[in-house]
């Protein structure tokens, strides 16, 4: 009996014993009543065994014999091998499996433990405490904080400006400053921070500030933007455009523009559009209007688009500058209805304001406005993410969403059909189409091209060809020649899932770039499935045997469905950066699935469309004028935590020479992750989902913010190594970018940590400026 190898009262042993037997019979319970249901659906039986010989050892200790210690050491072992059966060595799938039973082993057997000498004891400890030290000692991103190094400062090579969103034209982030190097990048120091005053506005705080000869200017969630001292932080002034004002606001940065031989006011101006649906322009040093573009500075985005519910349409990325037109689209409301705003794109001349032309892709012989009375055709693919140009070819490339709703698309129109989730370059004084590229055929997963296309040239063949990288939520990153859209590494279309939803259709193949690595390439399937513990574990096994899921694209429908990559990506509207000289590219990308199910109009009767405009959070949405309303999130167990095994987020680097990837780790840890949202603060290398783009340096550093937590780091370029990391007051799923100051000569990294609603990460407004120390 147990009981006569207690010590002291009796009675706290025996309500000890009771607790114990209790609550592991309810464990027990929940694994037979999971087992027998998941082996229904054709998964494992190790739920339904392990369960009956937790119940057979709690049945023991409730009668205070030490025979359930040993049947639940038994559990152990068994578990142990199936663990490891499961999912080889890999350190995840064995945490997952053995650390919630080895800690529950400790309160179980603890009459028998603590009477063991420590000879024993200690030992036996140890061995259970393997599974967590197992994750820490193998997993490949294991953070050990930031490096010393000596003071060693290589001298700056190029412009310390920062004049376009990605640094350049073409999108490369990349800058050749390289006073901050991987020697002593470990001394940077945060010199400053910036708040806008607006924590609480729009959906995300994702900046990227762009330096102008002598100043930085920001944006704020709802369009205001910001001129700042780059050497101290300190504000110069303010612009606010007034924007209507909603939950849904983002801005990724403004643009700037040199009027040819001007001067005088607004001889150089910032242009940027705003949460309101305004595009607007402003004298670079003094920050007033510039009367002669639009209406007093300001040109109306939503004519010609018909009735726009409020925050269903405004702009989020900053548009592109290309040949005197600006280039800029427009973010549209997701999944809501059928005929939501146009997703039309549009040149206005940068110095008068005036529409160059309107690239409708229903309409795309016509250049111009509609006529009057009309609107641009409702409902069509639209472009919200940044765009790219190449002024010496006369395009602007386009990266195209999706046609909301995004699910379901019997009522896509023909331009539609043909032009979304592509990449589209279009003659930057015509808008006339050149080429495009379609990543997606009748895309039904929300595989919006989100990226910024990046331009690089390439040497091929003995041919400096001018090449474009198109990554993509997919996972899949397209190789093209930017002069004619011709894959530069091969493309393949391969056969995909079929059995849509009643009335609609997919396609039968898909494009992918084998030519290059695959972003994508996780593996799901029920031994994939993880969890905090077994029960969680369980419940996500149960939830995919119930889904459909037959490799990637495999289409939404009545019966829930898994998608992978979902709708996160992959990669999103981070990008990609380019070392142009070592011909390097840089990705990071998130891991996560989703679980989609269209529902029949019939059981949603009362569901109508959001004003708000929220999307892919909460309640199903309305899909309107479709037979199917959306239920579609990630697929995250009743913890709050994603059902598929870690990493969740990884970061690599490409070769683009020879497209091999040179080193991949895992991106973020647990500290500011965990069940129901709440911080660990247990820093696991799990690598975590990411939004956000990184910064590639000449003296070979990649800086990243990115993943959901609070922490910017700098990496080796050539090897991966962790050289620095700095905890920051919200996540940073900002893009950094770098300059130097006019008036100390130093280098700055600046980044915005302002958290994201979709990524449910706290919210700031802090700009937040790194340098190293100043010599004495």
């Amino acid at each position: 009996m147990i009981e006569a190898h207690d010590s002291g009262a009796a009675e706290p042993t025996v309500k000890r014993r009771y607790g114990v037997s209790i609550v592991l019979g309810v464990i027990a319970a929940v694994l037979i009543a999971g087992g027998v249901q998941l082996i229904a659906l054709g998964g494992s039986p190790y739920y339904l065994v392990a369960g009956l010989l937790g119940g057979a050892s709690a049945v023991e200790l409730f009668k205070g014999r030490s025979r359930g210690i040993l049947i639940y050491i038994g559990l152990l072992l068994l578990t142990l091998v199936w663990a490891v059966w499961e999912s080889g060595l890999d350190p995840w799938g064995i945490q997952a499996r053995l650390f919630a039973p080895a800690v529950l082993f400790l309160w179980v057997a603890w009459p028998w433990l603590r009477r063991l000498p420590k000879s024993i004891s200690l030992p036996v400890a140890a061995l259970l405490a393997l599974p967590l030290a197992y994750v820490f000692v193998s997993a490949d991103s294991f953070e050990k904080g930031a490096m010393s190094f000596s003071n060693a400062v290589a001298e700056d090579a190029g412009a310390g400006e920062w004049l376009a969103y990605g640094n350049d034209m073409g999108g490369t982030r990349y800058s050749r400053l390289s006073q901050i190097t991987p020697v002593n990048v470990g001394h940077l120091e945060n010199v400053w921070t910036y708040n806008t005053g607006k924590v609480d506005v729009g959906m995300a705080f994702e900046t990227t500030p762009l330096m102008v000869k002598d100043t930085l200017y920001l944006c704020a969630p709802d369009g205001e933007v910001h001129a700042v001292d780059p050497e101290t932080g300190k504000q110069r002034w303010v612009y606010d455009p007034k924007p209507a004002p909603h939950r849904m606001g983002v801005c990724r940065g403004v643009s700037y523009y040199k009027v040819p031989e001007a001067t005088g006011p607004c001889a150089e101006r910032i242009i940027w559009g705003n949460s309101g649906g305004t595009l607007v322009a402003i004298d670079r040093i003094t920050g007033k209007a510039c009367q002669d573009f639009g209406v007093n500075g300001s040109v109306d985005l939503k004519h010609g688009m018909g009735k726009i519910i409020l925050s269903f349409y405004h702009i989020t990325s900053p548009p592109a500058i290309v040949n005197g037109n600006v280039v800029i689209g427009g973010w549209v409301s997701d999944n809501q209805m059928v005929g939501s705003p146009p997703g039309v794109v549009r040149a206005y001349d940068a110095v008068t304001g005036k529409l160059a032309w309107a690239f409708d892709m229903d309409h795309p012989d016509r250049i111009g406005a509609p006529p009057e009375g009309e609107t641009y055709s409702l409902g069509t693919a639209n472009s919200w993410a940044p765009m790219s140009g190449d002024e010496a070819l006369g395009l602007v490339f386009v990266p195209t969403g999706n046609s909301s709703p995004d699910y379901w698309g019997a009522h896509r129109s023909p331009g539609s059909e043909k032009y979304s989730s592509s990449v589209l370059a279009l003659d930057s004084r015509t808008g006339r189409v050149r080429w495009h590229f379609q990543t997606s055929h009748h895309d039904l997963w929300d595989y919006d091209v989100a990226s910024q296309p990046t331009l690089i040239d390439l040497p091929i063949k003995g041919e400096v060809v001018p090449a474009l990288l198109m990554p993509t939520k997919r996972g899949e990153v397209f190789l093209l020649d930017r002069r004619d859209g011709t894959p530069l590494a091969e493309v393949e279309e391969r056969p995909v899932p079929q059995g849509p939803s009643a009335g609609d259709w997919t396609s039968p193949t898909q494009p992918f770039s084998i030519g290059m690595p695959s972003f994508a390439t996780a593996e799901i399937s029920e031994r994939r499935m993880w969890g905090a513990t077994p029960l969680d574990q369980l419940w996500c096994r149960i939830a995919f045997k119930k889904a459909r899921y037959e490799g990637t694209m495999t289409p939404p429908g009545v019966k829930p469905s898994i998608g992978y990559p979902g709708y996160l990506g992959g990669i999103d509207w981070g990008s990609v950066a380019v070392d142009p000289d070592r011909r390097k590219m840089v990705v990071n990308w998130s891991i996560i699935a989703n679980h989609t199910r269209l529902i029949p109009r019939s059981e949603v009767p009362h569901i109508t469309v959001s004003e708000t405009g929220s999307v892919h959070v909460g309640d199903p949405t309305p899909m309107m004028g479709t037979p199917f309303a959306l239920e579609n999130g990630p697929f995250l167990s009743p913890l709050g935590m994603p059902c598929n095994q870690p990493p969740y987020g990884k970061i690599a680097v490409v070769d683009l020479d020879t497209r091999k990837i040179e080193w991949e780790r895992n991106l973020g840890t647990s500290r500011d992750n965990g069940p129901f949202g709440f911080s660990t603060h247990v820093p696991l290398p799990m690598g975590v989902p990411n939004m956000g783009g990184s910064l590639v340096t000449r003296s070979g550093l990649v800086f990243i913010g990115a993943a959901r937590e609070k922490t910017f780091r700098a990496f080796d370029l050539e090897t991966g190594k962790l050289l620095w990391a700095h905890r920051t007051p919200a996540t940073p799923h900002a893009t950094a970018m770098t300059y130097t100051s006019p008036k100390s000569g130093r280098q700055f990294i600046v980044i915005a940590a302002g958290g994201n609603d979709p990524m449910g990460t706290p919210r700031s407004d802090a700009v937040l400026a790194f340098a190293l120390p100043q010599s004495k």
